[in-house]
């Protein structure tokens, strides 16, 4: 195989850009993800890829659920603000205001478009990513028409 050509075709493959954030044993966890997609209308499922060295994926294993945010066009200040392990101070996460989730506990950020909360259903260990599987169990949207940032929109790459 072309190491090489692999890579870049990896990188044209199309992703979001979320902000994922845990609260798992009264500590809060938070990160930017791109590997997210629907897998199911019913019940709604998502499966998300996430990095086994992050605090995030060990907030996932201990809770068994998360929260995820749709970032709009023009977010990207917040997504950069989550590629580092998140400030917590006076009610906020990396300076956005949150509340807890109704369903899971997870912080919702108040300030981005839409949000779900999730509850783990399945995990798959290969290379080094998790892929989580979990049903969605709350949602919300803020911002009606609000266009999704894409990774593809920014100066990053997180593929290949």
């Amino acid at each position: 195989m072309d190491v090489e050509a692999s890579r870049l075709a990896l990188r044209k493959l199309t992703n979001g850009m979320y902000v994922m954030t845990v609260s798992a044993g009264g500590r809060l966890a938070a990160s930017t993800v791109t590997w997210l997609s629907q897998c199911s209308f019913e019940p709604p499922l998502v499966m998300a890829g996430i990095k086994r060295t992050g605090e995030v994926h060990e907030a996932i294993r201990k809770s068994g659920a998360f929260a995820v945010h749709v970032l709009a066009e023009g977010q990207r200040e917040v997504a950069e603000s989550f590629f580092k392990p998140p400030v917590v101070e006076e009610g906020r996460l990396n300076g956005l205001r949150y509340e807890p989730g109704q369903a899971t506990g997870a912080p919702i950020l108040v300030e981005l478009p839409a949000w779900f909360e999730a509850r783990v259903t399945d995990a798959v260990e290969r290379g080094d990513h998790t892929v989580f599987v979990a049903e969605v169990v709350n949602a919300g949207v803020r911002h009606r028409d609000a266009k999704p940032l894409n990774l593809a929109d920014t100066p990053w790459t997180y593929g290949g």
